[in-house]
């Protein structure tokens, strides 16, 4: 078996295009969906980028990401209209030529009878030469991969739906695990110890973050890494400094 420290840290970034996600229009429901989908597997999301639906910014930001990371996803800008422009978008950041895949036509073609199979429709079908498809179980026009790069839609059932087609092709490495500690003061007060315990604990990330209950300050401190003896000693630290301060807490379940 192979031990954690060994295992490759692997990445991902997602790009998230659509002018309604920017206008606040939109609520993104696809970041928190995708990031708990892919640390299953052991792929860290490492990046997000929120883009208009406009060509250069999608170039740019297809083409950074890939280039640096091992799995760029993106949602939105595959469907009918004159602002889904993604296809042409991914197409250019690679250089290829957008065509129109066979088998996406057939596809389409087979679900739409004749009086709707417009050429709007129909240019779902049209992706980088030499694009593999990604199956759509809920509306058929398929999402894409090119290289590195994986093009879904950005309705959410229909993104949730493509992502369980391309799961068997996603490699991961080691899954981070995470513990949380409910600390009943504020977050200024235990900065220092933190920061102290963190200082000892490079290979793991300790976050703190603040809220309100009941018009009381607490603070919600999570620790995150790959080997789950090494989180359990440093939660360990975590919860004999906040006892030497005289601070109560409680561990909760964490999600992600």
């Amino acid at each position: 078996m192979t031990a954690v420290s060994e295992r490759k840290r692997v990445t991902a970034a997602l790009v998230v295009i659509g002018n309604e996600i920017l206008s606040g229009r939109t609520v993104d429901a696809n970041l928190p969906y995708l990031a708990m989908f892919l640390g299953k597997l052991g792929i860290r999301l490492m990046e997000v980028r929120v883009v208009p639906d406009i060509e250069a910014a999608i170039v740019d930001a297809v083409d950074a990401l890939r280039r640096k990371m091992d799995y760029v996803f993106t949602t939105g800008g595959i469907g009918p209209t004159h602002d889904d422009i993604t296809a042409a978008s991914v197409a250019r950041a690679f250089g290829r030529k957008l065509v129109r895949h066979p088998e996406a036509e057939r596809r389409l073609l087979a679900f739409y009878p004749p009086e709707r199979r417009t050429e709007a429709r129909m240019k779902m079908a049209d992706t980088p030469e030499g694009a593999e498809l990604i199956d759509n179980p809920i509306s058929v026009a398929p999402g894409f991969v090119v290289e590195n790069v994986h093009v879904m839609a950005g309705v959410p059932k229909i993104m949730q739906a493509m992502l369980d087609v391309l799961e068997p092709r996603l490699v991961g490495g080691a899954v981070v695990q995470s513990r949380t500690l409910v600390v009943f003061a504020g977050e200024g007060d235990m900065a220092a110890g933190l920061a102290a315990i963190q200082d000892r604990y490079g290979d793991l990330e300790i976050g703190s973050y603040p809220f309100f209950r009941m018009d009381k300050p607490g603070t919600s401190v999570v620790v995150r890494g790959e080997d789950g003896p090494r989180i359990a000693v440093a939660m360990a630290e975590i919860e004999a400094y906040c006892a030497s301060k005289g601070v109560e807490t409680r561990e909760e379940p964490t999600f992600g």
